[in-house]
């Protein structure tokens, strides 16, 4: 699968692209199914809401779940990934962030890649992101909202608040933008919230500008987070990498599969 310039053009321009319905319905119920059974695997690759035992985020599924090792090779996601950054990527991150109806919290506005190059020393913002839809995304559950065209300006700040929650996951509250900063880019850019049904999927800067609000409604609004980084990029914290759940240690370049990724597990299995 290849885009057209015009949607190149457009994802450099914006620092988003969205492929509306990219996966089919069958695919996405295998998905939300490993979802759930890779919430039952105990470990630190758990993350939960502050006030509750919901789960608000969960950290490589593709080392547990063949479903989502398969997704992150399937030509449709990987093809349009190479070719907005390289040929040679690997999944830097991976990780699955839940709003639960009634509940799920909001993400502070923020950058990813200043997180990255804070934790982890990625030496420059070589990634593409992409959010796979497991839900149908509204106005109503807690939508990601971007700063259109804010990665252009490269990082808004350079460094993180006092008194960070946490070594291995870094809030986006360490690293949010101050209202000052954030009315000044929404002043310049404007702001957007791509929505879709489930099975959409948006690639995306990791320089953008985003954040989202609590999710109020009675529906979930599961988002799939993978981050593919050029393989010439690779991490150089001096005190050492996080743990391999946060930051993945294959950097052997991805290779598309020959056909989608529930057709390849069947034919691995029969």
């Amino acid at each position: 699968m290849r885009l057209h310039q015009r949607q190149v053009d457009q994802y450099h321009r914006d620092g988003f692209l969205v492929m509306e319905s990219l996966l089919d319905q069958r695919e996405v119920e295998r998905l939300r199914e490993s979802f759930a059974r890779d919430c039952e695997v105990p470990g630190p690759h758990l993350v939960v809401e502050d006030d509750s035992a919901e789960v608000r985020a969960v950290y490589a599924s593709h080392h547990r779940q063949p479903e989502f090792a398969g997704l992150i090779r399937d030509a449709r996601v990987l093809g349009p990934v190479q070719q907005l950054l390289t040929d040679d990527v690997y999944v830097y991150q991976f990780k699955i962030n839940a709003k639960p109806a009634f509940g799920g919290e909001r993400w502070a506005w923020h950058q990813d890649y200043l997180a990255w190059r804070i934790a982890d020393g990625l030496p420059a913002p070589r990634q593409v992101n992409i959010g796979v839809f497991l839900d149908d995304v509204t106005e109503f559950n807690g939508p990601v909202i971007f700063v259109p065209g804010s990665h252009r300006g490269g990082l808004v700040r350079e460094s993180r608040k006092t008194g960070a929650k946490s070594e291995q996951h870094l809030d986006p509250d360490d690293i949010s933008l101050t209202p000052r900063q954030l009315a000044e880019h929404v002043d310049r850019h404007g702001m957007t919230s791509p929505k879709g049904p489930a099975g959409s999927v948006v690639f995306f800067s990791p320089e953008i500008v985003h954040g989202s609000a609590p999710n109020m409604s009675p529906f979930a609004r599961r988002l799939l987070i993978a981050t593919y980084n050029d393989v010439t990029n690779l991490p150089e914290a001096p005190g050492g990498q996080r743990p391999e759940y946060v930051v993945c240690r294959d950097t052997e370049p991805l290779r598309p599969l020959p056909e989608p990724f529930l057709d390849s597990l069947r034919t691995v299995t029969a």
